[in-house]
């Protein structure tokens, strides 16, 4: 039996990069009045392998034997927006506490200025 290490975390890795992204667990970027709103994720991985093959056994009984093994671990959590309106940009943290639910609740307060800001527009013109 031979052991592909390389193969095996390479396939791993390439799973890892498909599935790590904010669009597999927040969704798009998406548009709020003049706001675009882009979901940020943390992504933390590990990844751990061995293997070994011996010789003899128990009682003194002649064998050969090989092991091998791999995992790997991905932690995604989403943790804001990045809010940006012509050339301002702000991050809009999801709190630790709330998850991204608190994210959401900021999404009254953009639309509140959204519209003050056409309500001044409106009145200057």
């Amino acid at each position: 039996m031979e052991l592909h290490f390389e193969e095996l975390l390479e396939k791993i890795t390439d799973f890892i990069k498909s599935e790590a992204k904010s669009e597999t667990v927040v969704g798009e970027q998406f548009e709020l009045g003049e706001f675009k709103c882009v979901p940020v994720i943390k992504v933390g991985m590990g990844f751990g392998s061995g293997g070994g093959g011996g010789e003899g056994g128990v009682s003194n009984r002649k064998g050969q034997g090989q092991g091998a093994g791999a995992a790997a671990g991905v932690g995604i959590e989403p943790i804001g927006f990045l809010v940006s309106k012509g050339e301002e940009i702000s991050f809009l943290a999801a709190g630790k506490t709330k998850g991204l639910a608190a994210a959401f609740e900021k999404v009254p307060e953009l639309i509140e200025k959204l519209a003050k800001n056409k309500g001044k527009e409106k009145e200057m013109v």
